[in-house]
């Protein structure tokens, strides 16, 4: 049944129409490709099932958010709870195939939470280089009676080599300052003075607290249960990769990762096997060609949430 939605929400929705059209532009591998047969393309299939058919070595970044070591259901798919050892084997079963495809100038971003925290690092550090983990506050969450409420997941920042991409200046974080220093004449001291408040630019850390979960006043919002933010993804890709270079990711949901690559003028390969979000992306795909914005990232800069 099609849920009644507020008059104000603006979830992104598929007609019938919209579903018959955008299933013809996905694609559909059945042999061994080149990187220029998939630019820019959502493959709607079961990652497991084509990974030896994947080109090698020509990812500049790889976004990785498998399903975490918890029962959920995807549309049409489910994953189930086991132990973190469970976990772990699940992992190695997939990942070292998968890592074939990146350059060895690549970097990795890992997504997981508390329950497969352990996995997905004893995993990461067998193959790549961990070079950090990023904490990120999803505000989103149902209270507890007798636990503390969850609200945090984890990105793992890891490396092919020790030669990758970082551009510090592109993710640095804009915040309002309230008890500004200045020297002794009066003048800033690391801060802006302008005529809608005072401003610093800060370093990125390893502590997000600036996202926001989309939800149904977002024009990014759908459906999708465990839908990452805009603003998250282009931290990543404006930090890890440059203009040009190629975004892969294996399970790519409603195309978060595709639009932000599109956004900010990189190329993107997606794979996921529900046939209704990959439509979702190519909906998302298409409006990114009108509408490049980005919320919480605008003037070159990363806005701290509620600032601007």
């Amino acid at each position: 049944m099609e849920k009644l939605r507020a008059p104000r929400n603006r979830t992104l929705q598929l007609t019938a129409a919209e579903l018959s059209d955008y299933q013809q532009q996905l694609l559909h591998l059945s042999a061994e490709v080149t990187p220029t047969q998939i630019l820019n393309r959502t493959i709607q299939q079961n990652l497991f099932e084509i990974l030896d058919w994947l080109p090698s070595q020509f990812v500049d970044l790889l976004f990785i958010d498998p399903p975490y070591n918890l029962t959920k259901s995807f549309g049409e798919t489910a994953f189930r709870k086991g132990s973190i050892a469970d976990y772990q084997t699940w992992l190695e079963q997939w990942l070292p195939t998968l890592l074939k495809v990146l350059k060895p100038t690549a970097s990795v971003y890992i997504c997981g939470d508390w329950r497969s925290a352990a996995a997905i690092h004893l995993v990461a550090e067998r193959y790549l280089h961990v070079r950090n983990c990023i904490t990120w506050e999803r505000e989103k969450g149902r209270g507890a009676k007798a636990n503390w409420k969850n609200c945090a997941e984890q990105i793992w920042f890891c490396t092919a080599t020790e030669h990758y991409t970082f551009n510090l200046d592109a993710v640095k974080l804009k915040r309002r300052v309230m008890a500004p220093y200045t020297d002794p004449v009066g003048n800033p001291k690391d801060w802006q003075r302008t005529t809608n408040g005072n401003y610093r630019l800060t370093h990125p850390s390893n502590l997000w607290t600036d996202l926001t979960v989309p939800f149904w006043s977002m024009p990014e919002n759908t459906d999708h249960p465990t839908q990452k933010p805009e603003k998250l993804l282009a931290k990543i890709i404006l930090a890890s990769s440059h203009a040009g270079d190629l975004v892969f990711d294996p399970f790519a949901g409603v195309g978060t990762t595709a639009v932000v690559a599109k956004k900010t003028g990189r190329n993107y390969v997606s794979v996921e096997i529900d046939r209704t979000y990959c439509c979702l992306a190519e909906k998302r795909l298409a409006l990114a060609d009108q509408d490049k914005t980005i919320q919480g990232y605008s003037e070159g800069v990363f806005w701290e949430r509620n600032s601007k």
